[in-house]
């Protein structure tokens, strides 16, 4: 480890000034939001993009590293922490709302962002703390769809999670949400045909999902009440609603040809935006290098490269986010920056 790793601790802001806003209240409830969508997109627009890739002989040294996974596994306590202490504590209504939108934000950025990460993995231990984190967001399917759904068929129509041209980001939340549960459950019937599994079969994985979040709904109504219950499935939506929002930016508009064979052709670099802004990078975890997860999905977070070909984004994800709220502007500016050749 370098001393310039530690700048991915900067992925702990978010909750870090969730904690801070449990602990002070009043006003204070609202300072990861705005950090997140006003502090982080001001710096990203102010700040050089950082383009460099490591050496070879540095990517072999990182990916052995142990605090690149610590810095992921800390966020498991980290997360349901902070659920834990929500869910004790009294609010006025102002203050809900703010307490709700954080950690929200914690749900999506530190919980499935991480999840998604973890998911990756080859290590059945680390894929298992995945899921776990996937939990409070009640998204566990997104494992099954993310991992054998999307990867394989993203950027094309059949793809839930990729957004087509001038899709809005309204309607993306729809489709992709809808599309992609029913999917998820499409793709764990075939793999439970294929292996010549019952429904009711331990290899059955959305089954276990279904009943693993029911049961922490459950366990969270009869502890506490119904206004707590409906409390965790705001923060979830929420958390759910973020990672669409970066499902939407990470495709939007791209696509990949069909070839005269019928399939389409490989998933290579251009088909996901990139995005070198240095907040937005180490916040989520260089998830904003997406061309490159795409185009070899084993590489761990820290060894993720830039590719000059692959689409560039002209703000960071954090701040594209922003802009994606609002159709017509996110319209003009991405756009123009779709192949040609991609375009209906």
């Amino acid at each position: 480890m370098e001393i310039k790793d530690l700048k991915y601790l900067v992925a702990y802001s978010v909750p870090l000034f969730t904690i801070i806003g449990l602990y002070f209240q009043s006003y204070w409830v609202f300072l990861a939001p705005v950090f997140a969508f006003v502090v982080v997109p001001f710096f990203e627009i102010i700040l050089p993009l950082q383009n460099k890739n490591l050496f070879e002989e540095k990517k072999e040294s990182k990916n052995k590293s142990w605090f690149f996974d610590a810095l992921l596994f800390l966020n498991i306590p980290l997360v349901f922490g902070i659920i834990a202490w929500s869910l004790w504590s009294v609010y006025a209504t102002f203050e809900l709302i703010g307490i709700t939108f954080s950690i929200g934000l914690v749900l999506g950025s530190n919980g499935i962002n991480v999840a998604h990460e973890l998911g990756h993995r080859p290590i059945k231990f680390q894929k298992t703390l995945g899921k776990i984190l996937l939990i409070p967001a009640l998204y566990m399917h997104f494992y099954i769809e993310h991992n054998f759904g999307h990867h394989q068929m993203a950027a094309t129509k059949e793809d839930p999670a990729s957004a087509k041209y001038n899709q809005t980001i309204f309607s993306f939340w729809f489709t992709s949400i809808t599309r992609q549960y029913v999917s998820a459950w499409q793709i764990q019937m075939d793999l439970l045909k294929r292996e010549q599994k019952p429904f009711f079969s331990i290899k059955n994985d959305m089954f276990w999902y279904t009943l693993i979040q029911a049961t922490y709904l459950i366990i969270l109504f009869l502890t506490f009440n119904f206004s707590v219950l409906l409390f965790a499935v705001l923060i979830a939506f929420i958390g759910i609603l973020l990672l669409e929002t970066i499902n939407y930016v990470e495709h939007y508009g791209l696509s990949r040809i069909k070839t005269e064979s019928g399939r389409y052709e490989r998933m290579s670099k251009i088909h996901s935006w990139n995005s070198n802004h240095i907040m937005g990078r180490i916040m989520l975890y260089e998830l904003t290098r997406h061309s490159d997860h795409h185009y070899r999905a084993h590489k761990k977070y820290q060894t993720l490269d830039c590719h000059e070909s692959s689409p560039q984004m002209p703000y960071g994800y954090p701040t594209s986010i922003i802009i994606s709220l609002f159709p017509p502007l996110w319209f003009s500016i991405m756009n123009k920056r779709i192949p040609i050749e991609m375009r209906p």
